[in-house]
């Protein structure tokens, strides 16, 4: 009868682990996009504050390109939305990210991109 139990509680034990394990990965994917999301709005701000400067003739020339890389990273976020609501987005959402690094175009803003390369 021991035996029996022991048999019947193994794979009770294992969805719970795995259960678990599947959590566990959630949670540290999305504080990834807590994280990343916490430093678009910080850049967000910074390039806000550099174009107010610049309407006072005050920025200078390399502050600037830093501005104009942030509005960029804000249209590309943009475009993802776009797509985000249309049917199938788990889907679309990751083709259209490989095929674009497969011709050399990233369609993520920098705060997303997990290595800092630049796309080939």
């Amino acid at each position: 009868m021991r035996v029996w139990r022991h048999f019947h509680r193994v794979p009770i034990r294992v969805l719970r682990i795995s259960k678990r394990r599947s959590i566990v990965r959630i949670k540290r994917q999305m504080l990834k996009v807590k994280i990343a999301l916490a430093q678009e709005k910080v850049e967000t701000k910074a390039m806000l504050s550099i174009y107010k400067r610049y309407t006072k003739r005050d920025a200078s020339a390399e502050e600037m390109r830093i501005a104009n890389k942030q509005f960029v990273d804000i249209l590309k976020g943009l475009g993802i939305g776009v797509f985000a609501i249309l049917p199938f987005a788990p889907i679309t959402i990751p083709i259209m990210i490989k095929i674009g690094r497969m011709v050399g175009v990233e369609i993520l803003p920098s705060s997303f991109v997990s290595d800092k390369k630049p796309p080939k």
